[in-house]
């Protein structure tokens, strides 16, 4: 006896978006939820981009820095290395070194950094902040000027700065990250607020942040699943966005990415298990 399986036609659709220049990279078009292939298309698979800091890491667990052990105090090497060993599809540059509680790099010299990767690597690039709202400002305008000849994507961009980074974005044809706290009318105010300013929406994705995913994944991504719904079966065309979520730089800072082997086996071997760099 065939079984018939029920099917819903959603009445919206999520934007497709292309990021990058030379080589780029399409996100979104969905118009069925995550693992639903039976009811819709979706045409762009999730894409993964590798990481490079501007600043060698302190809080990396051993495994997690030996792939990258000669490039760590290199960024363009060490994204050159993501891309040309690891097959990095996109690269996202954390500005970790912009932090005013950390080494508090200025905005003219993360600027240089960002230009160098930028100009020595094809792959489409993302450059993300330190959501300290005044520091972001100043850094992502002097970045989104500095490589105006690039398609970069500029995040995170909060309510608490949007005005002026994302002017400086639409300046220079960028690409924003709308970012909110894990909350979707938050989410869907902040878009509104993007459009109000005359961001183009097609040269803009959403950010439901993921900061609570070390203390549940299921509120993390229950938020994002009510930003599809709200899309999918509301035509809620506010939300119609791709996402992008900054997860790796949460993870680093749970203590299980730290804990060796020999201290709980039932973790495994850290290389194998946390810190195999991915390959296509």
């Amino acid at each position: 006896m065939a079984v018939d399986i029920p099917r819903i036609n959603y009445s919206g659709s999520i934007r497709s978006i292309s990021l990058g220049d030379r080589q780029q990279v399409m996100v979104g078009g969905e118009q069925r939820y995550s693992f639903y292939g039976f009811e819709g298309s979706s045409p762009n698979p999730p894409r993964i981009a590798m990481e490079v800091y501007d600043e060698a890491p302190l809080d990396w667990p051993e495994a997690a820095q030996a792939p990258f052990a000669g490039e760590m105090n290199d960024p363009v090497a060490w994204a050159r290395k993501c891309v040309e060993v690891y097959g990095a599809e996109m690269i996202c540059l954390q500005l970790q070194s912009t932090d005013p509680n950390g080494t508090n790099r200025d905005a003219d010299a993360a600027a240089r950094v960002v230009s160098q990767v930028a100009h020595s690597i094809d792959v489409p690039l993302i450059v993300w902040g330190t959501a300290n709202h005044e520091k972001d400002t100043e850094v992502l305008r002097a970045v989104a000027e500095a490589v105006q000849d690039r398609r970069l994507v500029l995040g995170p961009v909060e309510k608490g700065d949007y005005k002026k980074i994302a002017a400086a974005a639409m300046a220079y044809k960028h690409t924003v990250i709308a970012s909110s706290p894990i909350d979707i009318n938050l989410a869907k105010q902040l878009n509104i607020l993007m459009a109000n300013l005359g961001v183009n929406p097609n040269e803009m994705i959403m950010d439901p942040t993921v900061s609570s995913i070390g203390y549940g994944i299921e509120y993390a991504y229950s938020v994002m699943e009510r930003i599809r719904m709200a899309a999918l079966t509301q035509q809620d065309e506010k939300l119609q966005f791709p996402l992008i979520c900054n997860i790796a730089r949460e993870t680093w800072k749970s203590k299980e990415a730290k804990i060796a082997e020999s201290e709980d086996p039932r973790l495994g071997d850290a290389e194998k298990t946390r810190a195999l760099p991915w390959k296509p």
